[in-house]
């Protein structure tokens, strides 16, 4: 129990790491080199962030498969395992990269729209942002398999460690006057530094064995066989995650979106931290879904909602007493006033998600992926229709009230979860109790 509990703290840690580490930083680089500098490298660090997560898509089929040869005693297919795995992440962020490569020249002039921020400064950012998703992508593979083994300890601090010491010499370069690009490639080294540390650490598991992509055919076949269907739904989330803001702005004005994102961005840690907390769940589970019992397998998941509604509604409560005051401390009294009607219905959306955390990692632990991509999936298509017609007839609440919907949907993964208990204790059932005494006794005669 203490080994999940300090799983769980750590995977919390590595959550917020970052948006903490923003909030002291941002500033900083705001006030020394300005809006228009400041806008570029939250447009590079999105577009490592983004193509790093389509690349990585894979990922979660990788730790179920990990975590379910463990389980089994198959130690020796894990490293083949991930092998193919970097075999496949190497491909796509290769690819990701060269696209983001050849399409920045037809972006910057979108993007260069002051003459404070050159044309060719932010060409040179956006391509060295491109070349760091293909090490966003092999970074991942790595500390993918450790949280396989369930171990969360040396990865988060490794990530931890190179976070906030990228973000220390981001402050720093731009105390000194340096600009946009400097930051981002100086992010590239100590990137470059953290996926060398992460496979060292590795090696730790896996003890002296090749782990040079390779493409093993019984291995891809595992892994695209579901990982497809996460991939899927990785790319819906990155697509769907930002298509809102743009929805609303050109539908009222980027004025709208302000109130709207802040909102979103109070509200989307009861999702994101109470996924962090219990992701431990998913490789726990994985190798030992199919060896427990009906029963066993219950009372743990019951235990795991139990905190997941803990978690989610401690979380929602703060937001829904303080977050109005949090709004106005940190963006003024004009920006509150706007977002006072639509913080509720956005902080219960979000809550809706978070509960859904402990089903959706049950039913991956359980490989059922294609089930959890095409409720989610779902869910989004709803949600975007949901929101043009909101959005058409209540305007900006109607928005907000849109994520109800959605919240709602990614609550439907307790329903074939349920099933599938139901199946597992009815197949123990149907083994009759008589049969293992009988084999014993023939098995006793000479």
């Amino acid at each position: 129990m203490i080994k999940h509990f300090t799983n769980a703290g750590y995977g919390v840690l590595d959550y917020v790491s970052y948006p903490f580490g923003m909030l002291v930083v941002a500033p900083i680089v705001l006030h020394r080199l300005g809006a228009s500098e400041y806008g570029l490298w939250m447009i590079a660090t999105a577009v490592i962030s983004a193509g790093g997560i389509i690349a990585s898509g894979f990922c979660d089929a990788c730790i179920q498969r990990v975590a379910h040869l463990r389980g089994t005693g198959e130690f020796n297919v894990v490293p083949q395992t991930i092998q193919s795995m970097l075999g496949i992440n190497v491909a796509l962020g290769l690819v990701l990269s060269i696209c983001v490569w050849i399409a920045a020249p037809y972006v910057v002039p979108h993007i260069a729209t002051s003459s404070l921020t050159p044309p060719s400064e932010c060409l040179a950012t956006i391509r060295v942002a491109s070349v760091l998703i293909l090490l966003r992508a092999v970074e991942s593979v790595f500390v993918g398999a450790q949280r396989a083994f369930e171990q969360y300890r040396g990865t988060v601090q490794i990530s931890t460690a190179i976070r906030l010491l990228t973000l220390g010499t981001a402050a720093a370069l731009a105390f000194v006057g340096q600009r946009t690009t400097s930051i981002v490639i100086a992010t590239g080294v100590f990137l470059a530094v953290g996926t060398c540390l992460q496979f060292r650490h590795l090696r730790k598991f896996l003890g002296a064995v090749s782990l040079w992509p390779r493409l093993q055919p019984t291995e891809i076949h595992a892994l695209l066989n579901r990982g497809v269907f996460v991939w899927l739904q990785t790319v819906g989330g990155v697509v769907f995650g930002q298509f809102d803001r743009v929805l609303l702005g050109a539908s009222l004005g980027a004025l709208a979106v302000t109130p709207y994102s802040l909102c979103v961005q109070f509200a989307h840690p009861i999702f994101g931290l109470t996924a962090a907390a219990l992701n431990f769940l998913f490789p726990y589970l994985s190798g030992r879904a199919y060896a427990i019992s009906a029963a066993a397998l219950k009372q743990t998941l019951l235990k795991a909602f139990a905190f997941n509604l803990l978690l989610v509604g401690l979380a929602a409560a703060l937001l829904l007493i303080f977050g109005d005051s949090l709004i106005r401390i940190w963006a003024g009294p004009d920006v509150a006033r706007s977002a006072a009607q639509i913080l509720s219905p956005i902080v219960l959306g979000s809550a809706l998600m978070g509960l859904s955390v402990t089903g959706t990692y049950a039913m991956q632990a359980l490989g059922l992926f294609r089930t959890v991509a095409y409720i989610s999936l779902a869910g989004r298509m709803a949600m975007l229709l949901l929101m043009i017609d909101m959005i058409r007839n209540h305007g900006l609440r109607g928005l907000a009230l849109s994520r109800l919907g959605y919240g709602s949907v990614t609550l439907l993964v307790y329903l074939p979860l349920l099933q599938q208990l139901y199946v597992k204790r009815g197949a123990e059932k149907s083994v009759s109790p008589l049969s293992i005494p009988c084999e014993a006794q023939e098995g006793s005669k000479p």
